[in-house]
Order: structure tokens, then sequence, then C-alpha cells
């Protein structure tokens, strides 16, 4: 019983930090005719100046193509924040042209096959005994959790990263920020 009070009340957090996002950004989360956003995730996350480090490195990984394309895709989006806590320099050397492989490698790390909005995640994390799996579209392994009611990614280095802002609508997929970069 304590579990389902706790998952309630992160997806009433969830929905509130959705429909603030949404607000601040003109797109009324309680709009009725439910129609798609007109923006892709590239064109979402290029229109939020918290995101630009993330979208001069899908640039530099030229994955603007594959990210503009009909998906869906769920983006755990590290903010210019997420990038900061980096060892300096490691962004930098992530967006040299020789580095590119590896640079996609990080980026797809973020990105699922299919739309997952905070309500199907932590869903999926209750009905998983408290942690669901999720595969990325690199082919490694996500771990999401809820610690102290927020939800944790863990990656497969053993690295934590809470998402910070859900269910931001793109035309195809949804953005969750997360406030650190998970690595492969």
């Amino acid at each position: 019983m304590k579990i389902q009070k706790l998952l309630q009340g992160v997806t009433l957090g969830a929905f509130l930090m959705a429909a603030t996002f949404a607000m601040a950004n003109n797109n009324d989360p309680m709009n009725k005719d439910k129609s798609t956003p007109a923006e892709t995730i590239v064109g979402v996350a290029a229109s939020n100046e918290n995101f630009s480090t993330l979208v001069a490195a899908v640039k530099a990984a030229d994955l603007v193509a594959t990210l503009n394309s009909e998906g869906p895709f769920t983006v755990f989006a590290p903010t210019n924040e997420a990038f900061a806590k980096l060892p300096e320099g490691t962004v930098e050397n992530l967006l040299k042209p020789e580095n590119k492989a590896m640079l996609s490698s990080v980026l797809t790390y973020h990105v699922v096959a299919g739309k997952f909005m905070a309500a199907d995640v932590v869903k999926a994390i209750a009905e998983n005994n408290g942690k669901f799996v999720i595969t990325t579209v690199n082919g490694e392994k996500l771990t999401a959790y809820v610690n102290d009611g927020k939800v944790m990614l863990k990656d497969a280095k053993g690295s934590v990263s809470t998402i910070v802002l859900t269910d931001v609508a793109a035309s195809n997929g949804v953005i969750h920020a997360i406030d650190s970069v998970v690595m492969p």
C-alpha cells in the first residue's frame, strides 16, 4: 500500500511538471482537441535553451534526420546542466568529428523506441517489483526505479540520473528531461 501511494504521488508530480512545462511553452496541456504537436523531438528540444548542448550533440552525430523521423521515440534528454556535470573536456571531445561513433552511441543510449509517458514508466516500475529494465535504441539497458518519490535511471556503469521533467510532447514521441548524462 505504501509503494502504491508513493507511485500515485510520482504520477501526480509528473503531471504537474509536464503541465508547468507545457504552459511555459504556450502549449495548453488541457487541449481538448488532442491534436499532435507540430514540432518533432528535435524541434521541441531546439526551442528550449535548456537543451542547447543536446541539440548541438545530435547535430554533430548526424542524428537529426533520425530524431525527426516518424518514430515514435521516448527521449531521456540531458539538460545543459547534466552535460556540465561531465568531466571537463568530455563534451568537447565527444563533439569532435573523429568521435562521431562514440557520440552517437551515447546519444542513442538516451532514446527508446516507442512512446512512453511518465504514467507508463511508473506503472511498469510498479508491475516489475520496483525496477523496470528498458532497452535503448543502441541496444544497452537502463533501469528505471523510484527513490524518495522520484523516478531514477541507472545506467550500464551504475551511475544514476533523476527524471526532472516529464511528458514533453512532440509530434513523433515524448521527451523526459534528466539531470545527468547516462552512459552505455
